[in-house]
């Protein structure tokens, strides 16, 4: 058995009952088979796979809190420091009732080859825990937060782990989140990203992920004779990813008609409108039924459907495994010739598979939307520096970053015999890398 399947058996066995950590672990470990087979007495001597994908720490705490009724809740809390190799550990907090450990596990271990691909200093960490902040009134929200931070504060700094916002976080939640750390330990450090311009947050970091996404879509397409402007756009989610991926991709010229919510889709062929989009969901933070009232060439549907729209291109932005085989299908039978992932792993294996073979370009997620963590990692550059950065400039330093990640990526797919392969590319560029540093920094 090679060592890849050895590892990849272990594992599945080592971690019951975590479908979604072992989908990340084979995704990456089948695309590195070529630089595996290359090292392959090394690594097994090192027990490089092994070392990598057990994170040097998992953390899972209990967070009880008050509601505005007077009653006790209690949530849980985790944080998983998957690899510091390259730097100290970098990831998000994600608060949705899906979270349990597999899930922060799967997200941590993206993350590692995630950052390594920046080429910034950052490693690979993540958290959260199974809260749900919709529904609640600040002073719930901010109570749990304090809760929240009360223990992971033991574990996180400046130089060691730097969180930041995810699924359910955002500018509030880290704003609460910063606040308790600051009151418990009396420093005042970049220990999280995501912050509010008034005290240390970074310009153009709410639209990174969304920007990053367009940037490297665009450097792919021009690679491959091909373009945004003019092409329609299919996106899913209506978040932080997927409005910013819509706002820049129609600043690149080209026409996004979807987008969606937990609960059912938009369609509207005029393009969204991003003005009403914003308005519904980051002040409002309504359902999309609102933006179909409202705009009367959009229509609504309940459910998911995003992917039945005939499009050019193709932005998964919501969630994992939320374009499946049955998806991938119907977007090659309409003609779509890109698809560029905003979310983490939301294509499954089967469907990423099948949109290859047809000869669809295809950016895996830890290159195409790193663009977040990437500015994260600008931000806690300016926080080390006591300054603050133009949105020109940042904006400029992460159109460079995934225009790099890019060519780094398309470089490691050719040099292994897999031009065009960009998701064995990726994953070869940000693990040679992180394993190079490891057997460096010698067995710890």
């Amino acid at each position: 058995m090679s060592y890849v399947d050895e590892v990849i058996e272990k594992v599945i066995a080592k971690n019951p009952g975590e479908p979604e950590f072992h989908q990340a672990v084979k995704e990456v470990l089948e695309s590195l088979r070529p630089v595996v087979e290359a090292n392959e007495d090394l690594y097994r001597r090192e027990a490089l796979l092994e070392r990598i994908t057990e994170p040097d720490r998992q953390i899972k705490f209990r967070v009880p809190w008050v509601d505005d009724k007077g009653q006790v809740q209690v949530n849980t809390g985790y944080r998983v420091q998957f690899n510091n190799a390259i730097g100290p550990y970098k990831g998000g907090l994600r608060l949705h009732p899906s979270v349990n450990i597999g899930i922060i596990k799967f997200l941590g271990f993206e993350q590692i080859f995630k950052n390594s691909l920046t080429s910034l200093p950052i490693g690979g960490g993540k958290g959260g825990s199974d809260f749900d902040p919709k529904g609640k009134s600040d002073r719930e929200v901010m109570a749990f937060c304090q809760s929240f931070m009360n223990e992971l504060y033991k574990y996180i700094g400046a130089d060691e782990d730097v969180p930041a916002g995810d699924i359910g976080t955002g500018a509030r939640e880290i704003g609460y989140m910063f606040g308790q750390y600051k009151k418990i330990r009396g420093v005042y450090e970049g220990v999280l990203t995501g912050k509010g311009l008034s005290y240390g947050g970074s310009l153009a970091r709410t639209e990174a992920t969304g920007y990053g996404l367009l940037y490297l879509t665009e450097e792919m397409l021009k690679c491959n004779g091909k373009e945004i402007a003019g092409k329609t756009i299919a996106v899913s989610g209506a978040g932080n990813v997927a409005i910013y991926a819509i706002q820049k991709a129609q600043q690149l010229g080209g026409k996004p008609v979807t987008c969606s919510d937990s609960t059912g889709w938009i369609y509207d062929p005029e393009g969204i409108d991003v003005a009403l989009l914003k308005e519904v969901k980051e002040v409002k933070r309504a359902r999309l039924t609102e933006y179909a009232a409202a705009r009367p060439s959009a229509q609504y549907h309940e459910g998911r459907g995003v992917w039945t729209v005939k499009c050019d291109i193709a932005l998964p932005c919501a969630t994992q495994n939320e374009l499946n085989l049955d998806d991938a299908k119907t977007l090659v039978a309409n003609g779509c010739f890109a698809v560029a992932e905003g979310a983490n792993m939301p294509t499954t294996l089967e469907a990423t598979k099948y949109l290859q073979e047809n000869k669809v370009l295809f950016a895996p997620g830890k290159a195409a939307n790193a663009g977040g963590v990437a500015t994260s990692a600008l931000e806690m550059s300016q926080n080390s520096e006591r300054l603050s950065w133009s949105f020109e400039e940042v904006d400029s330093k992460l159109k460079g970053i995934m225009v790099n990640i890019f060519h780094n990526l398309d470089d490691a797919a050719k040099k292994y015999g897999h031009e065009g392969d960009y998701v064995v590319g990726a994953n070869i560029a940000g693990f040679e890398k992180v394993a190079n540093a490891m057997i460096a920094q010698g067995v710890c």
